[in-house]
């Protein structure tokens, strides 16, 4: 079954002709290449000829010829289509040397219309991606919703035993494939990380220390949702045995970040309206990857729900930072074009003090940008000084205002 990945098609339909280079950036195996063959046959539905279509996936041995951009460009350029429209697909163009050099000659062409993927920050931040620099608009990818991914079962009801699935079974597509196969899955996920970690860092960034990189990884998976700075984790890991450095650490961090598999939530203080540098906290891009590195023992579900939560609000658009208001913490201010959002995140909040220590942060805040707490109790919507507790699953499905 192919998820049609809604939201990220009506964001290519939307770009379709525009005069910019489109982007679609994202953890490796979340859906890109499935995005672009789905986009191709809604452009030939809605009357684009094959000839009008070339498609590239660079990670395919029958193109390696091409991974010479000269050669490359030689190529799309011989085939575009004369007085009409050539759509241009280049999946994983990081694999070229100096792929903006070919981007960027077929951009100021007529009747071309580009579109790219990469599995890594790495190319928009690099010197030579400059050569397109405010010529393209960027599209990030995640992998399945919740509600996708109940979407892709092909059944919407169960919902709470279907979300567990979705935290062990992981948030790849592919991974719909092999529900009951828990094996398969563990060896599939296992090959995504090993793909991340040695070609998308280990050998694009030199790092001679695997071993130390993996154990960093380790550490922020182990510590999703606590505030992290390099320095504590250095201290940490050099306390238990594994001597690192600050700098490293960052440089660890950074590489991670770059290659999506791992996602940083800045501090904001919402008094005094300003981002902070200090203690950010750090939140993975699949939970079934976490349960494959740590084992589901080290579950911390309040931590996971968390993380479901913070991944959504990305994937609805939102710059998502963790707020402070005086000596309390809001789990997620949520801002974007329309307004700011606040959210706290709790399993439960059935027991009164837990309730209290949910309400306070939010009631603190004195403006009148709307307020949620999302918990996994069942019952329904109450609300507390215009503070709305909702069903985080219902949240997630877009059950909810």
């Amino acid at each position: 079954m192919v998820i049609q990945r809604t939201e990220y098609l009506n964001k290519l339909i939307a770009f379709k002709d525009k005069q910019l280079i489109k982007i679609v950036t994202g953890v490796r195996r979340c859906g890109k290449s499935t995005l672009f063959e789905i986009y191709q046959e809604w452009l030939k539905a809605q009357g684009v000829e094959d000839a009008q279509i070339i498609a590239i996936n660079f990670e395919d041995i029958d193109y390696e010829e091409l991974t010479n951009y000269k050669k490359l460009y030689a190529y799309l350029k011989e085939r575009l289509v004369k007085d009409k429209k050539t759509y241009i697909f280049l999946d994983e163009v990081h694999h070229i040397d100096d792929f903006p050099k070919v981007v960027d000659s077929l951009y100021i062409k007529k009747n071309v219309d580009i579109y790219i993927t990469g599995s890594n920050a790495y190319m928009l931040s690099s010197e030579i991606a400059t050569l397109i620099s405010g010529r393209y608009v960027q599209i990030e990818m995640l992998p399945l919703s919740f509600k996708e991914y109940m979407e892709g079962t092909g059944d919407m009801n169960d919902r709470g035993i279907k979300y567990t699935e979705y935290l062990e079974n992981s948030s790849f597509p592919y991974a719909l494939e092999l529900i009951g196969q828990p094996d398969e899955i563990r060896d599939y996920l296992e090959g995504i990380y090993n793909t991340i970690v040695v070609k998308d860092i280990v050998a694009r960034k030199k790092i001679t220390d695997t071993m130390m990189l993996r154990s960093v990884l380790r550490f922020v998976f182990d510590n999703i949702g606590n505030p992290l700075s390099s320095k504590k984790i250095a201290d940490t890991m050099t306390s238990a045995g594994r001597k690192i450095d600050a700098k490293t650490v960052e440089k660890y961090l950074e590489c991670l970040s770059e290659s999506y598999i791992i996602y940083q939530a800045k501090r904001y203080n919402i008094k005094g309206k300003q981002y902070l540098k200090t203690l950010e906290k750090y939140y993975v891009v699949d939970i079934g990857l976490r349960y494959m590195l740590l084992g589901s023992r080290q579950a911390d579900t309040g931590h996971i729900l968390e993380n479901i939560i913070y991944l959504e609000l990305l994937r609805r658009g939102y710059d998502v930072y963790v707020g402070k208001v005086g000596d309390l913490e809001v789990d997620f201010v949520a801002q974007s074009s329309k307004g700011t959002i606040y959210y706290q995140v709790a399993l439960t909040v059935r027991d009164e003090k837990t309730l209290d220590r949910e309400l306070r942060p939010l009631m603190a805040i004195r403006d009148h940008y709307p307020k949620f707490i999302l918990t996994l109790d069942e019952e329904p919507e109450i609300q507390y000084e215009g503070i709305r507790r909702i069903n985080a699953r219902d949240w997630l499905l877009g059950l909810t205002d």
